[in-house]
Order: C-alpha cells, then structure tokens, then sequence
C-alpha cells in the first residue's frame, strides 16, 4: 500500500504546485508579511484539500485501508512541511550551507523546493499512511 499512498500523494503534489497554484501564491508565499503567510497558508490548505480529494477516491476506488488517525496525520504533515519549505528561507539555508551557492545562483532552488517537497513532504506521509 506505501506505492499506492505514494503515487496518490505524488499526483496530489503536483497537481497544487503547478495547475492549481495561483500567480499570486506563488509570488507572494515567501513574502515575510500578514499576505505572504496568507498566500502561503492558503497554497498549503491547496495541497490537503487536493491531496485528501485524492486519497478518498484511492481508497474508495483500489480498497486501500488507511486509518482515521494516520490520515489526519499525512495529512496535517503535509500542510505544515509545504508551508515551511515553501517560506523558501530552508531551502536557501541548505544550499548555502552544504556547498550548493553556485547551484542556488544559477536557479537551482526550485529543483531542491521540490527535492525536500518529496523526500521530507510525500515520504513520510505515505509512510504514516501504510504504517497505520
């Protein structure tokens, strides 16, 4: 079942981050301000309506078993872990702290954002999932 949680979870993410992500989100999740949280808050609430749309027909439609609590609890990781990688102040800190400054100036944070998104994000709620 962590495959299928898995690709649910995956689908779900990359539904929020591109297709259903607004301009204005993307432009102001960061910002340090009342409408960047805003933005950011309601970018995340994206990500587990979606998410949770598409783990309900999972499990409706390929019979997977998954509990209440671990439920909620994928799904509450998942806000929370896409707000504070999508403040992008983590991801910047990483790169500039573990040799990847070149990477970083030469855009590669987008390719981390969606590094940490997955293996710190969808990983371990699709774990959380199958466990309980």
């Amino acid at each position: 079942m962590f495959a299928d949680f898995f690709v649910i979870l995956f689908a779900a993410h990359h539904l929020s981050d591109y297709p259903l992500q607004t301009d204005y989100q993307a432009l102001h999740k960061a910002d340090r301000t009342a409408t960047g949280w805003r933005a950011n808050l309601a970018h995340a609430g994206t990500h587990v309506t979606t998410s949770a749309v598409l783990l309900w027909l999972g499990i409706l439609i390929l019979d997977l078993h998954a509990s209440a609590a671990g439920t909620v609890a994928a799904l509450a990781w998942i806000g929370c872990s896409h707000s504070l990688i999508d403040r992008r102040w983590p991801v910047r800190w990483w790169m500039e702290h573990t040799g990847q400054t070149s990477y970083l100036a030469n855009g590669g944070a987008q390719y981390v954002d969606q590094a940490f998104h997955i293996g710190l994000g969808l990983l371990p709620a699709a774990v959380t999932l199958a466990a309980m």
